[in-house]
């Protein structure tokens, strides 16, 4: 069995411009990336028990420090959160963290590239270049879509004797249905792209956050993608350290970086994607 986090950046609102009482326009936030974090089973502890141990190793100075007792669940790390002081600032755990702390953290997580045969996969929507019919939720189902036919493909390629099982973190109760609702129409029939889920298994889980390590990770990831195509900056640190753990087929050009999609195709970023330094020969091949 395989477990695939998902976790999200940006927003669902498919509008791109917006306008003020004044009657002045503002640009709206533009593109939106959907990522998934996958790793078999078996290592689940691996990826697991590093990031509790030090957190929990956090609680404990934090108590003796400030006196401050903490649950793991108040331990929730998120991107905005992590970026922007404050942010911070509202949190219990982050804001009682010194700064080296933080990133002593957030590269326990980051390790688990190095050190597992996890694989990531994600979908960048430009919103720009949507048609105007779709809403958020047809934004959401749509990106989810893709995300998972990508998985599917990784799953007959390097794993098909096993099963792919999807956790979401959790929006609110009407985006879950509708969610739901269209994976249990692929799991019955087909994507639109006329693939079926023959490894993907059962409806999404939906878990909040805080409570997932997974999710946390998923979160972390993918605004390190978004923030890449959001500025074009191919050359970002955190986005390059992702590269080389993307879903790179065997059955197609080695150049091509299979577990990455941008939507829609009239995006001017698929081009971009052309820019984007590709992992040394070797580093894409499954363990």
């Amino acid at each position: 069995m395989y477990l695939f986090y998902v976790d999200e950046s940006g927003t669902l609102d498919p509008e791109v411009e917006g306008t003020r009482a004044d009657g002045t326009t503002f640009e709206k936030e533009w593109i939106y990336s959907l990522t998934a974090f996958g790793l078999f089973e078996h290592k689940w502890r691996h990826f697991y028990n590093p990031i509790v141990s030090h957190k929990r190793h956090l609680i404990r100075c934090i108590e003796k420090r400030a006196k401050v007792q903490l649950a793991l669940h108040q331990c929730e790390m998120k991107s905005t959160w992590i970026r922007i002081p404050k942010q911070r600032e509202k949190h219990p755990f982050l804001s009682r963290l010194a700064d080296e702390e933080i990133r002593e953290l957030v590269e326990t997580y980051y390790r688990s590239l190095e050190n597992l045969p996890v694989r990531l996969f994600s979908v960048v929507v430009d919103k720009r270049h949507l048609r105007n019919h779709m809403d958020r939720q047809q934004l959401h189902r749509k990106a989810w879509e893709l995300l998972c036919e990508r998985i599917e493909l990784f799953m007959r390629e390097f794993h098909s004797k096993h099963k792919a099982l999807l956790v979401a973190d959790d929006l609110s109760k009407q985006d879950n249905i509708s969610l739901t609702m269209k994976h249990a129409y692929f799991l019955e029939h087909q994507t639109s792209a006329g693939l079926d889920f023959k490894n993907i298994i059962e409806t999404p889980f939906f878990v909040r956050s805080e409570l997932s390590e997974g999710v946390q990770f998923a979160d972390l990831c993918s605004y390190n993608i978004y923030r890449a195509f959001r500025h074009g900056d191919w050359n970002y640190g955190p986005f390059l350290r992702l590269l080389p753990r993307m879903y790179f087929s065997q059955n197609t050009h080695t150049s091509k970086i299979d577990g990455l999609k941008v939507f829609p195709n009239e995006s001017p970023l698929v081009d971009g994607m052309k820019k984007i330094k590709h992992p040394l020969d070797g580093c894409f091949i499954d363990k």
